[in-house]
């Protein structure tokens, strides 16, 4: 039987301290890192992404950041494909694969055998549901989904009307949500896996959102929405990523600029508490909490790096 590949996947909540964490686990592990962040694969979208700058790399390689342009769509299959390959090609180099992310269904489908192919169709359904988005539009066919799978709703854009008819597909096929049906899939891990969670006293969690929300804005995020926004992209998935919605609403004239940004805040926080609640669910994750001084910090990634010694049977760079 062959050997497991090595893998190190790094996930917690926004705002937590994965960037910093991950390069110095990459460093001391000869790694290699993978974006497991569904909107920073979108060019154009640095700063509400929180994506990581080229003087915070550190020479580490980077992989599937600024691939794609902000009006594509990009699917969880897509992801599975992409990021499989280069797992292949990092750990042909003789290095570590390290998916580092938030996007938990993306991360999941990468680690776990989930086979989106074999999901059983019925072709009558989906033109009839077709046909409802034509007439009525992409609101009505979504309408349906949230009533039936929720979750599915809250992650698919109404407008990508393709993949919310594959969740009502799914539903009517197999009475299971989207969901459900990929967790009866085969549950083995296909990585020797190490899955190290980052976590953090929720109120210290939620201050430092706020504080990075401000940053964000210090930093030109409204400019580089108002970029996107005279390009005229509207009805596409980038654009419903936290960060550049609020502030459409905004340029749209249907909110003041104060309240955006409490929207971007609390909208911000409110997804660290799910980001927390999926993983803590759907995998098992070694957790470590995540402390706010810097010299703490260090004894904290030394604690997490033996930690992945011990599971992946590895030696760090000393």
């Amino acid at each position: 039987m062959d050997k497991k590949q090595k893998l190190l996947v790094l996930i917690g909540p926004t705002a937590v301290g994965k960037t910093k964490t991950s390069i110095e686990l990459a460093a001391g592990f000869n790694g290699e890192i993978i974006s497991g962040d569904s909107m920073q694969i979108y060019k154009g979208m640095d700063i509400g992404t929180a994506k990581i700058r080229e003087d915070e790399m550190q020479g580490i390689p980077h992989h599937l950041i600024d691939i794609k342009n902000p009006e594509d769509s990009f699917s969880a299959a897509e992801f599975q494909q992409l990021v499989r390959e280069k797992i292949a090609e990092i750990a042909s180099r003789g290095k570590l694969p390290v998916i580092v992310g938030g996007t938990g269904l993306y991360i999941q489908s990468v680690i776990y055998d989930y086979q989106f192919s074999d999901v059983p169709s019925d072709p009558d359904f989906r033109l009839e549901l077709e046909r409802t988005a034509d007439e009525k539009g992409a609101e009505a066919v979504h309408a349906q989904l949230r009533k039936v799978d929720p979750e599915s709703a809250e992650r698919i854009h109404p407008n990508n009307v393709r993949r919310v008819i594959r969740a009502l597909e799914i539903h009517h096929c197999t009475g299971k949500t989207m969901t459900e049906y990929q967790e009866q899939q085969d549950a083995e891990l296909l990585y020797d896996t190490c899955l190290v969670g980052l976590t953090m006293d929720r109120e210290l969690l939620y201050e430092r959102i706020n504080m990075r929300v401000d940053l964000m804005m210090e930093q030109g995020l409204l400019d580089e929405v108002k970029a996107l926004y005279a390009k005229g992209l509207r009805d596409c998935q980038s654009i419903q990523a936290i960060g550049y919605k609020e502030l459409y609403d905004y340029l749209d004239g249907r909110l003041g600029l104060e309240d955006a940004i409490e929207n971007l805040k609390q909208n911000s926080r409110r997804y660290a508490k799910r980001q927390l609640t999926w993983f803590r669910n759907k995998m098992n994750v070694e957790w470590f909490t995540m402390p706010i001084d810097g010299a703490e910090a260090e004894k904290k990634i030394a604690e997490i790096s033996g930690y992945i010694e011990g599971k992946l049977q590895i030696k760090a760079n000393t």
